[in-house]
């Protein structure tokens, strides 16, 4: 019933987006991205998160609150000491875990599979670990699992050079009472970081029973520009948008959400799927399809395909943005 999320990072490789914002409030398909994870782990039972943040940023709390508007308990933590890798950010966590399971979720995982699932399955296991596993084209930006010549596990890699396979660990994990164990036998690595993948090789070295589960449906780790495109595509893709009809002035074709207070003038054309946050204004503008649009934009005279437009952005001037994200 507890699951430990992450909220911190500094997201490097989403700057200058992430200079001025969080990388977990990142807007896809009309809400922060940290929503998404949160709504995963409710779903899949539970009732406990502990979101780990910066030391100092108290833009997580404030947009997410103490979890009651989803009926559950959401506390925060920092990571002390400063990024010291993903298997640190469960170690600051130990006084609200105790011996409890738990779900450790990378919130800047998209994932669109149920993982009620996955918690079933760790549960009648009797397993210490669970790990997620999807196929991916670069497995090395990721923990790598290796096999054995007969299929069996026997290590997972951090990054590796030559990955041993072409599955990566996913962010979504599940644990029993000896993750704590592990992480008092292992040591920073080469780049000064505890890595969660050398927990999982402790594990594995020690005959602590591993399980894995392979995501075949679509999963994606939002590190990149591009990442975070390919999610709000497909999170839109999923939302019961209203199919509003093409005789409307403004709607082409699609199904189209649009917010409280949106002002429509002249010269609106809206190709679905597209998600207009509330107070927005447009004037003189095509847009979809796949677009989300956040609260009180002001948009003129300009085209927008596939992308994300986040809170309180004016554009005024003749563009035409395709796969783009524009920041407040």
């Amino acid at each position: 019933t507890k699951a430990i999320l992450t909220g911190g990072g500094r997201a490097t490789r989403l700057r200058p987006i992430t200079s001025t914002i969080n990388k977990h409030l990142i807007p896809l398909a009309g809400k922060p991205m940290i929503f998404h994870a949160i709504e995963k782990v409710i779903e899949a039972g539970i009732t406990e998160i502990f979101i780990n943040t910066n030391p100092g940023d108290v833009q997580i709390q404030n947009a997410v609150g103490d979890g009651s508007r989803w009926g559950i308990t959401i506390r925060y933590f920092e990571q002390t000491g400063g990024p010291q890798g993903i298997a640190h950010v469960v170690k600051c966590a130990e006084h609200f875990i105790g011996n409890d399971p738990f779900m450790f979720y990378l919130s800047d995982n998209i994932i669109l599979g149920s993982l009620k699932p996955l918690v079933e399955k760790f549960s009648s296991g009797n397993s210490d670990c669970l790990l997620t596993l999807a196929k991916v084209p670069d497995p090395d930006r990721f923990g790598v699992p290796e096999f054995d010549m007969g299929g069996r596990l026997i290590d997972v890699l951090e990054k590796p050079k030559h990955p041993p396979s072409d599955f990566a660990v996913t962010g979504i994990y599940l644990y029993g009472k000896d993750f704590f164990t592990a992480f008092d036998h292992i040591k920073k690595s080469a780049r000064g970081e505890y890595e969660i993948s050398d927990i999982h090789s402790f594990f594995l070295k020690n005959r602590y029973r591993v399980v894995t589960e392979e995501i075949t449906g679509w999963w994606k780790d939002t590190g990149k520009p591009d990442d975070l495109l390919d999610a709000n595509r497909l999170l839109i893709d999923l939302l019961p948008l209203p199919v509003t009809s093409n005789q409307m002035p403004i709607v082409r074709s699609g199904s189209v959400q649009i917010g409280k207070g949106v002002t429509v003038g002249a010269n609106v054309l809206l190709n679905g799927p597209v998600i207009i946050g509330d107070n927005t204004k447009l004037e003189n503008v095509t847009i979809g399809p796949y677009v989300s649009i956040g609260k009180e934009c002001n948009l003129k005279d300009v085209t927008i395909e596939e992308s994300i437009i986040f809170d309180q952005v004016t554009i005024d001037a003749p563009l035409h943005l395709k796969k783009s994200i524009m920041g407040e």
